[in-house]
């Protein structure tokens, strides 16, 4: 065997053995599973079930801080939370969101212009809220690591070919979210804390339908079917749990 064949051996069994390497890495990251393992169902199952009194609450617009997050996150956000916490089958959420259309229902009720033989809204009516939620957004990472540019975006034949091989899979998302329990007479904050959810995945269909018919709030359809779904759906259950176990016993009179 001359010198260049023997060069042409040595890289052909380089070429084998670094293809093989990254055909093993690719099966194994196929293997891994997602750490989030969440239910559709955000406030039913990972509570037990209640059929008691509902304390009476009102969620207040949420507080974006995070750098990649913006007004319309914070919203979606709320939607899913206020949808959450109904389910659970332990509050009243009274939505001060569509408070001017129910001002506006009443007063024409009560202008005459309205039929009031067909019945309507009255005046006096609209509860108030006991407690007060709210909630900033902390933190929100829908590509923590990883991503299409291969194990950490990385430069070089090694990273490029792995990031060919498995199309950028090895994503990792998070999120988290500051809650106050605020008692709404007054002002006091009767109970704070920092909830996260995180997620990763591997490439490849990420449990499609999984999550059922419990839709991602507005906003948010992005992430569907990525880890930052799991990791947003894992984070409104934690709040969920967290709302309801803090709240006080004597807050639950409805």
């Amino acid at each position: 065997m001359n010198m260049r064949s023997l060069k042409l051996f040595c890289a052909m069994s380089g070429f084998l053995f670094l293809f093989s390497s990254l055909i093993g890495c690719a099966s194994l990251a196929q293997m891994v599973q997602p750490t989030a393992q969440v239910d559709a169902t955000a406030g039913t199952q990972p509570l037990p079930p209640y059929s008691g009194p509902k304390a009476r609450i009102a969620i207040a617009e949420f507080e974006v801080k995070a750098a990649k997050a913006g007004g319309v996150i914070g919203s979606g956000l709320r939607e899913m939370l206020l949808t959450a916490l109904v389910n659970s089958n332990r509050f009243r959420v009274v939505e001060r969101q569509v408070l001017g259309a129910l001002m506006k229902e009443q007063e024409l009720a009560i202008s005459g212009a309205a039929d009031q033989s067909a019945g309507g809204p009255e005046r006096g009516k609209i509860r108030t809220a006991d407690l007060i939620i709210t909630a900033a957004v902390t933190e929100f990472e829908p590509q923590a690591s990883g991503g299409a540019a291969g194990i950490g975006g990385g430069g070089g034949v090694g990273s490029g070919i792995l990031g060919g091989l498995l199309g950028g899979a090895l994503n990792k998302a998070h999120m988290a979210l500051d809650i106050r329990i605020i008692d709404a007479s007054t002002s006091e904050i009767l109970a704070a804390t920092r909830v996260q959810g995180q997620a990763s995945n591997i490439a490849g269909a990420i449990m499609t339908g999984f999550f059922g018919k419990w839709g991602l709030g507005v906003g948010l359809s992005m992430y569907a079917n990525t880890p930052m779904e799991k990791a947003i759906r894992v984070c409104i259950i934690e709040a969920v749990k967290y709302i309801a176990q803090t709240t006080p016993a004597n807050y639950y009179k409805y």
